[in-house]
């Protein structure tokens, strides 16, 4: 069975499928077109986010057994297409649910702390201990929205404050003992801080909008290491001023694709680079310079160890997928 491999991961990938018989090919640099023309010489591809896998792709495809995506989501794939051709879908959600939970944590801390601002005030020679008093977490309610492998980790990471965990899913009876099912309305009635582990659907694009957010009985804090498309961010800072949100940890924009660096281009003086500038959204210009905000570069599950995970796991999986092939044969 011939494997090909789109993007880098960590090494043990290519180490165990070789171990397991797999004939494992490498190609991080040529054209998606390119790609497709090759494509039909494999049964499998592993792929990160490089592009996009749609209908012309998985034609192209025509002995495709399996795509395995080293990542959670599966949103950079036509999976109803992939499916209707019979191909089986790998992710590895399980790998870094666990960096997931942590980095919510550590962001909802820090916002609750204001330890990105004290931290800034004091290398500026500032030592403004009663502006930087902060917020426990105890007593507070913590809503969850999408309660899969990411919502269930970050419930975990709660169990050590005294705080009431609820979640609400699309699927029922997901509720376990660190988190208590309930509905949406519930959820906005009762959170003082809610938390985003939701996949990128049709249901969640634009789902934190300006009427989401004023379903919400008390302003709270928002936490986003899902999917920077679930939030409309003009509506999420029209929310911040008028402190119905009180501050915002987001992992995710809805800016993050390649074009993201060019916002920032201010040393250029190319028609071009003005242009860019130009461009940057009046409410980013607000989530940069805002002292409740705090981000990060799409990074909550991009730790050193979800690295070995994320592989571990896809290599478990196609395996598994491979073994059950067999013996249905």
């Amino acid at each position: 069975m011939k494997i090909l491999h789109l993007d880098t991961n960590h090494p043990l990938l290519i180490e165990q499928l070789n171990a397991l018989g797999f004939t494992n090919d490498e190609d991080y640099t040529s054209s998606k077109e390119a790609i497709e023309n090759i494509m039909h010489e494999y049964d499998g591809f592993v792929i990160r986010s490089r592009f996009k896998i749609d209908k012309q792709f998985l034609d192209a495809a025509k002995n495709l057994k399996f795509i395995g995506r080293v990542g959670a989501g599966l949103e950079n794939i036509d999976c109803d297409y992939a499916q209707q051709k019979g191909i089986q879908l790998i992710a590895a959600p399980e790998g870094n649910s666990n960096a997931v939970g942590e980095h919510s944590l550590a962001m909802l801390l820090s916002l609750f702390n204001k330890l990105n601002k004290a931290d800034r005030e004091v290398r500026n020679g500032k030592w403004l201990r009663e502006d930087n008093r902060g917020l426990e977490l105890d007593g507070k309610i913590v809503g969850l929205i999408g309660y899969g492998n990411m919502g269930k980790a970050f419930a975990k990471k709660l169990r050590g404050f005294d705080v009431g965990v609820i979640c609400y899913d699309i699927k029922a009876n997901v509720g376990d003992q660190n988190a208590k099912q309930v509905s949406l309305e519930e959820l906005q009635s009762k959170a003082n801080v809610l938390s985003l582990h939701t996949p990128e659907t049709p249901l969640t694009i634009d789902m934190v909008n300006t009427s989401f957010i004023d379903a919400f009985q008390n302003p709270f804090w928002l936490i986003n290491t899902a999917r920077g498309k679930s939030v409309v961010t003009k509506d999420l800072v029209s929310a911040l001023q008028s402190g119905k949100i009180l501050g915002a940890g987001l992992d995710v924009l809805e800016y993050e694709k390649s074009s993201f660096e060019n916002l920032f281009k201010t040393n250029c003086h190319t028609e071009r680079s003005r242009s860019a500038i130009k461009e940057m959204p009046e409410a980013f210009k607000y989530l940069i310079s805002a002292e409740n905000v705090l981000l990060s570069p799409h990074v909550a599950g991009w730790t050193i160890e979800s690295k070995e995970k994320l592989a571990q796991t896809i290599v478990d999986k196609i395996k598994s997928f491979v073994i059950q092939n067999e013996r249905s044969d």
